[in-house]
């Protein structure tokens, strides 16, 4: 017999349907009665699909009895309590690795489009302003320019890299040192006091909540820039908008927001930010990759072989 999941948010199509076909897969998206839902499943299901920001807690891992694995697809499992999942002796795997390269090429369209600010400029030709006005106003350059990189794992390494080829040099900050060429700083201000571009790249969770604050980003100063590609909740959102308003830092490139979709509509009135709609690792091949990982740890879990990408 299959083994009954629960498929948590529409995601990737393909991914979709390949659960939908090798398990008995129960669609909590499509559930109107969210009671009903449960009533009538739940004590058969042993494992989630998860997909977005659900919050998955105790609370929802205890009205599923027989639960034994979550199946996050992302890398980010702070929408995921692993603590009371740990407790409850529940596997959680996610997808690392196999999007580092996309996410690392997205880091650096960000750092390219917000200091030379490319779709301000195209925007600029959109509206026959180069014909009436002249060219468009000179832009900063990268090379040169230091790169702070807050959280240096894996995806962090893949964005040094990028960045190194177009004359940046690297600094960065995470809880321990690394066996790495680039010089360390202590703490997230002194990263920022010492960067040009500030990029973010650090877990989500409450951990890293608001750990770019009012005191980072005025070390970053009036001649820096925020680019985040990490998660929202890791910006002090409210005081990053004020500051690009006032031009207190000189700009920011966001792939990321603190309750998206939602995004604040002053962001849209700025002409110093580049706003992109969480694409990071948004390309067929990525989320391909991604979605056979999610599943390939299903199999495994419920063949009785180890999971690839356990997280707890």
């Amino acid at each position: 017999m299959k083994a009954e999941i629960i498929l948590t948010a529409k995601g990737h199509a393909g991914t979709m349907a390949t659960l939908q076909s090798e398990f008995t897969a129960h669609n909590l998206f499509d559930a109107q009665n969210k009671d009903a839902f449960f009533e009538k499943c739940a004590a058969r299901v042993r494992g989630l699909a998860t997909f977005g920001p659900l919050p998955v807690d105790g609370k929802l891992m205890d009205a599923l009895p027989k639960l034994e694995i979550i199946a996050n697809f992302g890398v980010g499992v702070d929408a995921i309590n692993l603590a009371d999942a740990k407790q409850r002796n529940i596997i959680v795997t996610n997808t690392p690795d196999v999007l580092n390269e996309c996410v690392a090429d997205t880091a650096l369209a960000l750092i390219l489009n917000t200091l030379r600010k490319l779709p301000q400029s195209e925007n600029y030709l959109r509206a026959g302003n180069w014909a009436s006005r002249g060219p468009y106003p000179l832009t900063t350059s990268l090379g040169g320019k230091v790169l702070g990189v807050l959280g240096l794992g894996r995806i962090g390494e893949a964005i040094a890299k990028r960045a190194m080829a177009c004359g940046m040099t690297i600094r960065y900050h995470n809880r321990n040192k690394k066996d790495v060429p680039y010089p360390y700083d202590p703490d997230p201000a002194t990263l920022a006091k010492n960067s040009d571009v500030l990029m973010v790249v650090t877990p989500g969770g409450s951990e890293t909540a608001k750990l770019v604050n009012e005191k980072v980003l005025q070390a970053l100063g009036p001649e820096g820039y925020l680019v985040n590609i990490a998660r929202g909740s890791v910006v002090d959102e409210p005081v990053l908008l004020r500051y690009l308003q006032e031009k207190k830092i000189a700009g920011a490139g966001l792939d990321v927001f603190a309750d998206e979709p939602r995004v604040p509509p002053a962001f849209f009135t700025l002409d110093n930010a580049v706003l992109f709609p969480h694409v990071a690792s948004a390309t067929v091949e990525t989320r391909k990759a991604m979605g056979d990982l999610q599943i390939e740890n299903l199999r495994r879990h419920f063949a009785g072989k180890p999971v690839l990408t356990r997280v707890v």
